[in-house]
């Protein structure tokens, strides 16, 4: 239990009036600048100020506090993947996840559940065990389960054999997790400000100034805003932030839509998730199903949603729980998922001197937000790219040593 929220109930009294400390108009000019004002650049902030006691910092964003992805995903926390690097970078940000709540005095309604991804062929058993063992060894705990255990663990998943796709197995996961994803924004961006870090919302960058190869200011639509060095961090508008500094980024922005159900008493624990079936379900505390699926299959910034998304997601859904068939939907939205290549993030530097990136996000962004935080502000505040996320260099597409996670990036793609 965050201690605010003990505090209030043994006292009667809020502990601070206010979340945020807004400024004023903005300086001149800041030590470092953040452009995106979603979980990762406000956690950035926050790790600046607490790890690194550089406060001289403007976290400019185009719209509100964790308006764009942040608050568009499915907020689902995981750190099976299939790459050491990938299982490395996710494991580490599962471990802060679960103490972010006491760290940031705020109620994240962090709640474990367990995560499986459904297995309906011999392929993906082979592929579920494989990851299970990448998993062990480097200290995850993850494990492939078969159809007996599975039944035990969801007793209301169809697990007939009169289906399309029967379900084989599954890795099962313990440590999957849910969270609040606005509050996670509203913490870190929270605690900042206390810290002295300046949170411009309404701010959009329209410019960056580049002399010698080195950055040294940004153009918005308020002034311009002289700064030793810039942080990148704005999701489904990576790559047209970048071409402002003149900077190719290897990320095609495709959207990325979910949508929730009216809410029904609990009968899903684990997060159940299926690549073949191109869907994925948890229940949140209040009893709504989230559920998502795959990527639209176009390129677009849009975020709209659509009927054939819809229709072709509750196929799919009621194939696992035909149960659900007279279930309403409350809403439905979009996001814009920034995919690479070879379906992990891009971090650290560029060919710009003191211009720093965290792109490349595509579904799995929110999951990283505690990790990419604290070892962005590491890599901005001391210049070197820390061993963790080494491997997420910009650099890696011209090197032609990728970081291949498609087959643990599961149903988003």
């Amino acid at each position: 239990m965050p201690l605010a929220l003990l505090k209030r109930a043994l006292l009667g009294s809020r502990v601070k009036d206010r979340q945020f400390i807004w400024p004023g108009d903005l300086k001149k000019s800041y030590d470092v600048v953040i452009i995106g004002g979603g979980g990762h650049g406000l956690a950035a902030a926050y790790y600046l100020a607490k790890n690194h006691g550089i406060t001289d910092v403007a976290v400019l964003e185009r719209g509100y506090v964790g308006g764009g992805n942040t608050a568009r995903n499915t907020a689902i926390i995981r750190s099976n993947y299939l790459t050491p690097e990938g299982v490395r970078f996710y494991d580490e940000s599962v471990r802060l996840f679960q103490d972010l709540s006491f760290e940031l005095d705020i109620n994240l309604m962090y709640s474990q559940r367990g995560h499986c991804t459904l297995a309906h062929t011999d392929a993906a058993i082979r592929t579920m065990r494989w990851r299970a063992e990448v998993n062990k060894h480097l200290g995850v705990n993850s494990e492939l389960v078969l159809r007996d255990d599975l039944a035990k663990q969801v007793p209301l998943l169809d697990m007939s054999e009169d289906v399309r796709l029967p379900i084989l197995g599954a890795l099962f996961h313990p440590p999957g997790s849910i969270a609040r994803h606005d509050a996670v924004a509203w913490g870190y961006g929270g605690l900042a400000s206390h810290r002295g870090v300046e949170i411009h919302q309404r701010t959009e960058v329209t410019g960056i100034e580049v002399e010698d190869g080195k950055v040294t200011a940004v153009q918005t639509n308020r002034g311009r805003v002289a700064c030793g060095r810039v942080l990148q961090a704005v999701a489904g508008n990576s790559s047209e932030v970048a071409r402002m500094a003149g900077i190719r980024l290897p990320i095609t922005s495709i959207p990325l839509q979910a949508c929730v159900s009216q809410p029904l008493k609990p009968f899903l624990d684990p997060i159940i998730v299926s690549g073949s079936l191109h869907v994925y379900v948890s229940q949140t505390p209040r009893g709504e199903l989230v559920m998502g699926g795959s990527t639209d299959p176009y390129p677009l910034y849009q975020t709209r949603s659509t009927l054939e998304f819809k229709e072709e997601l509750m196929m799919h859904l009621l194939e696992l729980f035909p149960f659900l068939s007279e279930v309403k939907l409350l809403r439905q939205w979009a996001g814009t998922a920034d995919m690479t290549p070879d379906f992990s993030p891009v971090m650290g530097e560029t060919p710009i001197r003191n211009y720093y990136i965290d792109a490349g996000w595509g579904t799995w962004g929110f999951k990283a937000t505690p990790v990419s935080g604290k070892r962005m502000a590491e890599t901005v505040a001391t210049g070197k790219v820390p061993d963790l996320i080494e491997g997420f260099r910009l650099s890696r597409f011209t090197e032609f040593d990728l970081v291949g996670e498609k087959g643990a990036a599961s149903v988003g793609h």
